[in-house]
């Protein structure tokens, strides 16, 4: 059996707290101590000094969208356009420096820019010609693209590029990229995930998003990174859902299985009208996809046949919509019956308390993006420009849903937000809604254990550096630890010594960066 003992480092371990060295046997954590025991308990091990880094449980990322992440690694990246004009000379100079082929961009943010409109489609023809192009917003719930590609694709010059319009667009850009494309773009996105500290994604696949092909693709896709994929497909039936999960290995029917769209493309399906809708906007309480009874049937089939089923779901209607549905499966299967398939909601932005007791009482997980809160929470964010003040500070109660027992597991919406899972730590612990954020170490399980365990991995160590837990760690290389266990809950990167709960790197700087990354003992970066 071979063996590594790492030493002269910081492992974060409940099981032991000070330990500096630790020992990895054929992909499991051995061992867990100082460096002079291991040394001598482990005499034929290869030895790495890790000189003072931080040795931490690897992280999930539980909901990202592979080949688009790399899409938006490898093409016109916009999130950094200032102005609508900044916006179409970076679209200008990457058609000079790419003149063939269709043109992938992402992240224009048109609420940030003085013009505060987003580009037209004429606006794409003059800067680039005849040309297919295909802009998505951040939220990728609508887009911008050119003349050739919107003629491709059946869609009037006139209709917006939302819901299946969108959709539509976006799968004749995705069909004008050659295999050679796909393929470096899935592995940008996994090789960019596993310098994150990253050893496994949860893949948010369907019809609407890359489709069947791209799945079967990323599926075959060779990479140290661990792909566990959802198909957000609605089924009917238990033997429609057995069959599709049949078709396609995924893990559930579920991730983004649209109930509605986003705060930003205003098509989050809202109780009362986005304040900022003007008369223009032909759907002032945005889009729902899926109603009451469709999403019940999907809910009963996905529960009589034992699989995960889950949902996006953001808009208020949509969390009402999504909970009166799971209230009518708890009402015919049963409450541990619904809890053992792990029905996971997305997003999640807008519940209630009262909803927030009923999905933790029946074990729904929810996969949030602590990230949208640090881009467009606030009072001048966002989201109170689509909501108001008041609407915008009930989103993303990280904390509520904690309180009522509500399993979290935390990840990017890649290529939505960055894919830095440190980013993510930071931002669920600095939430702008006072009451909202969570500590440091829930903010930590969420994005490890708890990802594992919304991904269907629930052994109770994988997640954790203990004896016998598989060796999947990040080694990272962080300038400060703050171990004075302040009183304020929301700052508390670490807690009191004797709680025996491991130090957590200060993230109120720079970020930790990333030595290396090991999954089941495999080194996978660094």
């Amino acid at each position: 059996m071979s063996t590594t003992l790492l030493l002269n480092g910081r492992v974060h371990s409940p099981a032991m707290p000070d330990a500096t060295a630790m020992a990895v046997r054929d992909g499991v954590v051995a061992w867990l101590g100082s460096d002079d025991v291991g040394r001598a308990q482990f005499p034929d091990a290869t030895e790495t000094d890790l000189d003072g880094a931080f040795v931490a449980p690897a992280f999930v990322d539980s909901h990202v969208h592979t080949t688009a992440t790399g899409l938006a690694l490898t093409g016109l990246g916009l999130r950094g356009a200032t102005s609508l004009r900044h916006c179409l000379t970076l679209l200008r100079e990457f058609a000079a420096a790419h003149p063939d082929g269709v043109i992938w961009g992402h992240g224009w943010d048109e609420t940030a820019w003085p013009e505060r409109s987003a580009p037209s489609t004429a606006d794409i023809d003059a800067a680039i010609g005849p040309r297919s192009a295909y802009l998505s917003r951040v939220d990728v719930h609508s887009a911008v693209a050119s003349t050739p590609l919107r003629h491709a694709a059946g869609i009037a010059d006139d209709l917006p590029l939302i819901a299946e319009a969108h959709h539509r667009v976006r799968r004749v850009a995705r069909e004008q990229l050659t295999a050679g494309q796909r393929a470096q773009a899935r592995t940008a996105a996994l090789d960019a995930a596993a310098a994150s500290g990253i050893v496994a994604v949860h893949e948010c696949a369907g019809p609407q998003i890359g489709g069947l092909d791209d799945w079967h693709e990323l599926r075959t896709h060779e990479h140290g990174v661990e792909v566990v994929g959802y198909w957000g497909e609605h089924v009917g039936t238990a033997a429609e859902a057995r069959d599709l999960i049949a078709q396609t290995q995924a893990r559930g029917l579920a991730g983004d299985l649209f109930v509605d769209g986003a705060l930003g493309s205003r098509t989050a399906w809202l109780h009362d009208p986005y304040t900022d809708a003007g008369p223009e906007c032909a759907a002032p309480h945005g889009n729902s996809y899926l109603d009451v009874d469709a999403i019940t049937a999907h809910l009963c089939a996905c529960t009589e046949a034992g699989v995960t089923a889950g949902f996006h779901v953001i808009g208020d209607a949509a969390v009402a919509a999504v909970t009166a549905a799971l209230q009518a499966t708890v009402d015919r299967f049963g409450g541990p019956a619904v809890a053992r398939c792990g029905h996971r909601l997305e997003h999640l932005e807008m519940v209630t308390e009262e909803q927030a007791a009923k999905l933790g009482s029946w074990g729904v997980i929810a996969s949030m993006q602590p990230n949208f809160d640090a881009l467009w929470g606030g009072p001048t964010g966002m989201y109170a420009e689509r909501l108001g003040a008041d609407r915008a500070a009930g989103l993303n109660r990280f904390a509520l849903l904690a309180s009522q027992g509500v399993p979290l597991a935390f990840g990017s919406d890649s290529p939505v937000t960055d894919i830095n899972p440190w980013a993510t730590v930071r931002a669920a612990t600095t939430h702008h809604t006072p009451g909202s954020a969570i500590s440091a170490r829930a903010a930590f399980a969420a994005a490890t254990k708890g990802a594992w365990r919304a991904g269907g991995v629930r052994d109770g160590i994988t997640g954790t550096l203990v004896p016998g837990a598989p060796a999947s760690y990040a080694v990272w290389e962080a300038d400060a630890f703050d171990v004075s266990a302040p009183t304020d809950a929301v700052q508390r990167w670490s807690t009191d010594p004797r709680s025996r709960v491991p130090v957590l790197p200060s993230l109120t700087d720079d970020l930790p960066r990333c030595r290396q990354t090991v999954h089941r003992g495999e080194v996978i970066h660094g």
